[in-house]
């Protein structure tokens, strides 16, 4: 595979993941049917399904490597879902109610459960293995040599670890800025160490898990 397919594998997904989220905020509110009102309910699973067949696509392409210093990814996945959860569970900030909420099927267990699996799906799979695919596995190196594959994973350099952190952050909602500049300097941090790209999957994976467990019981649906 030369260096252009390297480059479509490696961004594809998460282009195709960003351009799907944009439909979320573009659609026109106030539609007359429940899905145009609700947009995320269908273009969350349509992230799920397209980001997987992709992924699926250009597997072969990606160089997780075997998990290395998984006690160090476990504590920074768990050090990271404390962060983005400490302003409403530690700071007294008002809880965010407003999201996606599942429990508008209540009324229907099967679709209840069929929506909170393909949310967990995306949360904790597909989201974590897009964005360290990208931001680690690629931009984290492609800003030290436009020929990212010859530069071994987690090799450091001030300009790309500044650049990914802050591009990182910047890519969530304002009200995520603090944390997510954190976390994507912590997950750095992880591939800096660790080397894997494996690893680093599994510490957002965590960091996800935790946090989708953690929307569920406090039903803080903003936090999505």
């Amino acid at each position: 595979m030369g260096s252009r397919e390297k480059i479509v594998a490696f961004v594809a997904p998460m282009g195709a993941f960003i351009a799907l989220l944009a439909l979320d905020v573009i659609l026109p509110s106030g539609g007359r049917t429940f899905w145009l009102q609700h947009p995320e309910f269908w273009v969350f699973p349509l992230q799920t399904v397209v980001c997987a067949v992709m992924l699926w696509r250009f597997w072969l392409a990606y160089e997780f490597g075997r998990p290395r210093g998984l006690a160090l990814g476990i504590g920074v996945g768990v050090l990271v879902f404390a962060l983005w959860i400490s302003p409403q569970s530690f700071l007294g900030f008002e809880p965010r109610r407003s999201g996606f909420n599942p429990e508008l099927f209540a009324a229907q267990p099967a679709l209840f459960w069929f929506t909170v699996t393909l949310r967990f799906l995306r949360l904790v799979v597909i989201v974590p293995l897009v964005e360290e695919i990208f931001w680690r596995g690629f931009l984290l190196r492609y800003l030290i040599d436009e020929k990212f594959e010859r530069i071994p994973f987690g090799s450091f350099s001030w300009l790309s670890f500044i650049a990914v952190t802050a591009a990182f952050a910047f890519s969530h909602s304002p009200a995520d800025w603090p944390a997510a500049i954190l976390t994507g300097a912590l997950y750095n941090w992880v591939a800096y160490r660790t080397k894997s790209l494996s690893t680093c999957v599994v510490t957002h994976a965590l960091t996800n898990l935790l946090l989708g467990a953690w929307i569920m019981y406090t039903k803080q649906w903003g936090f999505w």
